[in-house]
């Protein structure tokens, strides 16, 4: 019985290890010098304000999402690569025009100016 969970427990106790075992290490063997810029709240590359509930310029919410549209696109790419073979032609015109939808709207955010940050 314990045979069938072996491979389960030991994989577990390597993911164990090697989450730990680097936070381990560093924090035997690094130098510990705190200063007031390492000890310092870092959020989204600027200092911190007084108000958590200050609003943020749009911008930043729509460079997030075309993060995760084209993380998306890539995420179907790979699949679509290793089965192009079994999938034929019709996989491969599906998939041209997945990707000419993700170009055309990647050009009209480009042409919006959606992707330049002042």
């Amino acid at each position: 019985m314990l045979q069938n969970y072996l491979p389960i427990l030991i994989f577990i106790g390597v993911g164990i290890l090697v989450g730990v075992l680097p936070m381990a290490l560093g924090r035997l063997l690094a130098p510990h010098r705190p200063d007031a810029a390492k000890l310092s709240a870092y959020e989204c590359g600027f200092e911190a304000f007084e108000d958590s509930r200050m609003k943020f310029d749009v911008r930043y919410y729509l460079v997030a999402i075309l993060f995760i549209v084209f993380d998306l696109e890539i995420a179907f790419l790979f699949p679509w690569a290793v089965a192009l073979k079994q999938i034929g032609r019709p996989g491969f015109v599906a998939m041209a025009i997945f990707l000419g939808i993700l170009v055309v709207g990647f050009v009209y955010e480009w042409m919006k100016g959606a992707l330049e940050w002042e």
